[in-house]
């Protein structure tokens, strides 16, 4: 287990370097000039030279990249003279648009977009988990059915024209629920969840569909399975036979996908957050990418993989807790 780990997390490391190298060379070829979006519009032809240098912008690509991965590790110093900066650890660089540490920037904004995943993946688990296996032991009968056919219909439908409705009919005809805006927990944990109630639907709703189709054909899968008749040969309870072994079994294809999609959101949802006007990290990166702010763009681009790439090994180890055979073998 010590070798495995070891070398997952040597892949770890292997992914996010080839990820920021992509990312900066894909800004490196752009046409833009960051130093221009740093300077403003007013800026002298002498002032953007200075901007330039002071930015690293005058080096070559592989200086530039060198100075962004020691900076993540050890903290640089941006600029020289009375003008020097100190970047501590780990230091993703300095906004162009606002000159605040990135770092700062998405630390400040992760709060929200954790919030929206964790709040969202719990609901929709429970609503996709719920359907699938109701479908499953009700194979092929009107529930199955109707289950099925209101999965195809939530996934068919984008997760803008949910967030919008759901706008429309519960605040604005219903009057139900304030226009969310996000509270922290810890001051007032009704308002935290009432304000996120809405968004958390609207991703649910999406994901939840999915999770009932996949989760709807793995249990199908594991009820067949021989150890399945054997323990209700056994006269094992029938909740037992569900719980403790099919519903096992067929969670493995279920954790999956829960790594992948609760790692993205993690890294923020761009157009959930946008619509209910909520400041994570998705708003973040899509207002860095309009404005070519390379450092900030850079920094949710490794935060998303970093979570991503962790959110796979974690699901890994938990194969071998859900799953007896994977330990074994």
């Amino acid at each position: 287990m010590i070798l495995y780990l070891a070398r997952r997390l040597l892949a770890l490391v292997g992914v996010l370097l080839a990820i920021a190298a992509v990312t900066f060379l894909i800004f490196y070829v752009l046409p833009s000039d960051p130093a221009a979006a740093a300077c403003g519009k007013t800026c002298s032809p002498e002032r953007l030279a200075d901007v330039r240098t002071y930015l690293g912008l005058d080096q070559p690509v592989w200086r530039q990249f060198l100075d962004f991965l020691t900076g993540i590790f050890t903290g640089r110093t941006l600029g020289t003279g009375q003008y020097a900066v100190e970047c501590g650890f780990p230091c993703l660089g300095y906004s162009y648009e606002n000159s605040l540490p990135v770092w700062d920037l998405l630390m400040d904004r992760l709060p929200v977009s954790a919030s929206l995943a964790f709040g969202a993946a719990a609901l929709w688990l429970l609503l996709g988990l719920g359907a699938g296996v109701t479908a499953a032991l009700r194979k092929d009968t009107l529930t199955d059915r109707a289950l099925m056919v209101g999965a195809v219909a939530a996934a068919s439908l984008p997760v803008y024209f949910t967030s919008v409705m759901l706008i429309y009919g519960v605040i604005r005809i219903a009057g139900l629920l304030p226009y969310p805006t996000y509270q922290v927990f810890s001051d007032n944990p009704l308002g935290w969840a009432t304000n996120l109630l809405l968004p958390w639907t609207a991703l649910a709703l999406l994901y939840a569909a999915m999770y009932a189709r996949q989760s709807r054909g793995s249990m199908i899968e594991a009820m067949a399975e021989p150890y399945i008749r054997t323990a209700r040969a056994k006269g094992m309870p029938e909740r037992t036979v569900v719980v403790k072994h099919g519903l096992r079994s067929g969670m493995t294809p279920i954790l999956t996908i829960f790594g992948m999609d609760l790692g993205g959101l993690l890294a923020g949802a761009v157009i959930t957050e946008s619509i209910f006007g909520l400041p994570g990290i998705g708003r973040l990166f899509y207002g860095a990418l309009v404005g070519a702010d390379q450092p900030v763009v850079l920094g949710v681009t490794l935060l998303a993989a970093f979570f991503i790439v962790v959110a796979n090994l974690v699901v890994d180890l938990l194969y071998a807790v859900v799953d007896p055979r994977v330990r074994y073998a």
